[in-house]
């Protein structure tokens, strides 16, 4: 156990590997990192039993960095802690990086446990699979946890083809009852259920090619393996006697195969996105896509301030309806959260010397399902502090769909974060 964080022997032989070579012999080392201060507030009451209207949290973030070889070898490591006031769940520890970099002049050798990030719209990040979501840090899908693995980088001048081993799985986290916000039924952490018998120890493997064409960047990639994204079931030892209804609901992760691509183009003023999957493994193979543009006023009024304005569109061959009194014991079931959706935002970048920016967006429902509003700021107070804001909620939401378990948790995040 490392700062108070269980690791598997996967993970332990995947740190062994990265710390190798790097300690070889004396060259650069830096220690860096942050610790944040966070509230999340909430001005609605509590849509569901034990939840609260206020969550105090603490998170540390530091990073060891060692180079040696005149920067070729780099070895990484960074491991992150949160305690919450109130969910159990949300107090817990990651490696977020534990790797070893080796640069060569047309291939690139990554080991241990690191992040891998794909993806280019704003809203979602579909084709984003490698890294596992770290649900309990915020639901936008953003945080990751980290992934042992080791990716081989071929560098071509017709691309970059990255290819990956991901010998050990890590399964989602989600936050317990007092947590918020959260699903309406809670889910079970402790009985996961796996297709595959090797469970969190499948081998999954993963290939990728990139490549820059003028203005445009694509990149192409097939992923074989565990789901990150599980689908849930109800067991009948879970159901409420009286109600009739699910106390909780149990992860299912099954194996997949899945092809995606992703595009930027970078044309003047506009920023032109598309990130595109087709799945199969999840009952009957399903498409998914977020598209659209972001296009920039550059100096508005004869000031530093740019204005970009965002327009993208979602899409995801499952639907958003659930309903828990038609629920069926033992059937995997899954909603997608945006399934035909409109996204409108504007982005604020101010350029001055604080770094101060400002998002605001809605993703609404073409059928008439909902809206979301995210609204995210942050500025830098001196060198070293710096001040976030993040108000989230939804409305017009109908009961029956993924997002009214929400409908109450309209909400402020405000984060205050020390950088060293």
């Amino acid at each position: 156990m490392i700062f108070g964080i269980r690791l598997h022997p996967s993970l332990l032989l995947a740190g062994l590997l990265a710390c190798g070579p790097a300690i070889a012999q004396e060259s650069y080392t830096d220690l860096r990192g942050n610790v944040t201060a966070e509230w999340l507030g909430f001005w609605r009451d509590e849509k569901f039993p034990n939840q609260h209207d206020s969550y105090l949290s603490l998170a540390a973030e530091p990073e060891l960095i060692h180079e040696r070889n005149r920067g070729n070898d780099i070895f990484t490591f960074k491991p992150f802690y949160r305690i919450d006031q109130h969910d159990n769940k949300r107090t817990h520890g990651d490696i977020r990086e534990l790797s070893w970099i080796h640069a060569a002049r047309d291939w690139e050798l990554n080991a241990g446990i690191s992040k891998v990030f794909w993806g280019v719209t704003e809203a979602v990040h579909l084709v984003d699979i490698i890294n596992q979501t770290d649900f309990v840090e915020n639901i936008d899908g953003e945080d990751k946890l980290g992934q042992p693995m080791v990716n081989l980088a071929l560098i071509r001048d017709w691309g970059v083809v990255d290819l990956f081993v991901l010998p050990y799985f890590r399964e989602r986290t989600f936050s317990d009852k007092e947590g918020r916000p959260r699903f309406g039924i809670p889910v079970d952490n402790n009985n996961v259920i796996y297709e595959n018998s090797h469970e969190e120890n499948h081998v999954d493997l993963a290939v990728r090619w990139s490549h820059s064409f003028g203005d445009w960047d694509v990149g192409i990639a097939h992923f074989v393996g565990t789901s990150r994204e599980p689908r849930f079931v109800f067991l009948p030892e879970n159901i409420n006697p009286v109600t009739l209804l699910p106390k909780s609901s149990n992860q299912l992760y099954e194996q997949i195969h899945q092809t995606s691509i992703d595009v930027q183009a970078t044309l003047g003023s506009w920023l032109w996105k598309l990130e595109a999957y087709t799945r199969s493994g999840q009952e009957d193979r399903f498409t998914a896509a977020a598209g659209g543009f972001e296009y920039t006023f550059v100096g508005v009024h004869d000031t530093a301030v740019d204005v970009g304005v965002i327009s993208e569109y979602l899409y995801d061959g499952r639907d958003d309806e659930f309903d828990t009194s038609t629920v069926k014991l033992n059937e995997p079931f899954s909603a997608s959260v945006f399934d035909n959706d409109v996204v409108l935002g504007l982005r604020f970048t101010f350029n001055d010397t604080q770094s101060t920016e400002l998002l605001a967006s809605s993703i609404i429902d073409i059928q008439g399902d909902g809206v979301s509003y995210n609204v995210e700021a942050s500025r830098r107070l001196t060198d070293s502090w710096k001040l976030s804001m993040e108000v989230r909620g939804v409305f017009f939401v109908d009961e029956g769909t993924t997002l009214s378990s929400f409908e109450n948790d309209d909400r402020v995040r405000l984060e205050l974060t020390r950088y060293f």
